[in-house]
């Protein structure tokens, strides 16, 4: 499994590390698209107007964090895939893993849901389709994070493994 961190994924580290080096803030539950701060109820007024300082002066420190590519989002017809197996067979059946370019047309045997939003994109049994494989590559180079999938890099994908050749 290749656990490479996606650039959107160090930009965002720079943040964080921004905070919590220049401001002693720790933002430790941010991703790729969200800085997440805890107030509890040993917060105040006082430590809540140092987290709202340190984001207004992250804000202002924005413009060195390197911009990230858009996710291209696909028509949301060409998110309905055709269902090729059952969901178990494909996931629990002989799989191989390939080349993202070269997934399209091949059954999924894994269940792919980038985060933000956490709605699967594909699920295993499905036929990925190249729009699919387009629309999880431009998130990966964003930063979106797929948590679930065998390859968090999305350089391959986890497909049924083609049994035709071994025939």
């Amino acid at each position: 499994m290749d656990h490479a961190r996606a650039p959107a994924l160090e930009a965002l580290e720079e943040s964080a590390e921004w905070l919590r080096a220049r401001r002693h803030v720790d933002a430790g539950g941010s991703d790729a698209c969200r800085i997440s701060a805890s107030i509890t109820h040993a917060d105040d007024d006082t430590t809540e107007e140092v987290l709202l300082a340190a984001l207004r002066a992250l804000a202002g420190h924005a413009d060195s964090v390197e911009r990230q590519p858009p996710v291209r989002l696909p028509d949301p017809s060409d998110l309905e895939l055709e269902q090729a197996v059952l969901p178990r067979d494909a996931f629990s059946g002989p799989a191989e893993h390939v080349p993202a370019a070269r997934a399209a047309g091949r059954i999924s045997a894994e269940l792919l849901s980038p985060y933000p939003p956490g709605v699967p994109a594909v699920a295993p049994g499905e036929v990925i389709t190249g729009e699919v494989v387009d629309h999880l590559q431009s998130g990966a180079a964003h930063g979106v994070i797929v948590p679930d999938a065998a390859d968090t890099s999305l350089r391959t994908l986890r497909v049924a493994a083609d049994t035709r050749a071994a025939a």
